[in-house]
């Protein structure tokens, strides 16, 4: 993380009162109370949660995958169809690689531009927390309409604290 700029107001801690876990009770998040949180239709491993205009998905394999594959993988895991998206996505970083305890960890934020507008927008940026080890495989991918992200410091708070309080079990 770089340090902060001299002068530079720290922003206050993110309240994220409410605690939850997926289906099978490996993998745990917290997001602010008025967020709605439920496993995706048919998709028992996949977590989502929605509020203040953003959208945290959880997905989750039981089983150490490799772990350049299982981020291209969640990349590609969009808010509609592939037929729905422009193949052109802007990267802000990619594949950016590093370690979490005895978990691999990859990395990349990108704008996906959508045919139709969803939710009211048509470019939303997409982050990818992919992290392999203790036998489990997860992505925890944020989804933010681009413009909000780019003007509001509260949005970028708000959402790098919920893909930041990802937790395995056992509970820490």
């Amino acid at each position: 993380m770089a340090p902060s700029a001299a002068g530079e107001k720290k922003p206050p801690p993110v309240d994220l009162p409410s605690v939850h876990t997926n289906d099978s009770k490996t993998v745990r998040f917290r997001t602010p109370a008025s967020w709605q949180v439920a496993t995706r239709p048919g998709q028992p491993e996949v977590t989502e949660a929605r509020g203040d205009g953003l959208i945290v998905r959880v997905l989750h394999r039981d089983a150490e995958l490799g772990l350049d594959s299982l981020h291209v993988e969640c990349m590609l895991v969009r808010l509609a169809p592939e037929a729905q998206t422009s193949l052109d996505v802007n990267y802000e970083y990619d594949f950016v690689g590093g370690e979490m305890g005895e978990r691999r960890v990859l990395d990349s934020a990108f704008v996906v531009h959508y045919d139709e507008p969803i939710d009211g927008s048509r470019d939303w940026r997409q982050r990818n927390v992919s992290l392999v080890g203790g036998g489990e495989s997860v992505c925890a991918i944020g989804y933010s309409p681009a413009a909000a992200w780019k003007k509001s410091k509260v949005t970028r708070n708000l959402l790098n604290a919920v893909l930041a309080s990802v937790e395995f079990r056992p509970w820490h």
